[in-house]
């Protein structure tokens, strides 16, 4: 299968979790996705995270930041890159917002995006 419909296929397996909002769910989902043992190829964290930006142009919704954010890093742990979902929150005006990091650096997002939301869990 190419890796674009593997980024499809993932954002398909998260929506059931956000339209139940069953968030305790979608964590336990982030946890239990391991990283594949296999040793990572050189443009394995470009070419995943190319592919789940073509999915989500594709999705039939839009795929907001939690759901792509959750489907990048099950998918880039499945290639062999450790990844972490990053949930966090800014207080005035009160917003939330999740992004994913290969090494403390932001991958799907704006480098800074970090700074402007307090972060309230990594997993």
């Amino acid at each position: 299968m190419s890796l674009f419909l593997h980024a499809y296929v993932q954002l398909l397996l998260v929506e059931p979790y956000l339209r139940r909002r069953d968030f305790k769910g979608l964590y336990e989902r982030v946890r239990r996705c391991d990283m594949c043992s296999a040793a990572e190829e050189p443009n394995s964290l470009s070419k995943v995270c190319e592919a789940m930006d073509l999915a989500c142009i594709w999705y039939w919704r839009q795929a907001l930041c939690l759901q792509r954010s959750v489907a990048l890093t099950c998918l880039l742990r499945r290639h062999g890159v450790a990844a972490d979902l990053v949930i966090g929150a800014q207080q005035m005006p009160f917003r939330s917002h999740a992004w994913v990091e290969v090494d403390g650096r932001v991958v799907n997002d704006k480098s800074y995006v970090s700074e402007v939301f307090a972060v309230l869990d990594k997993c």
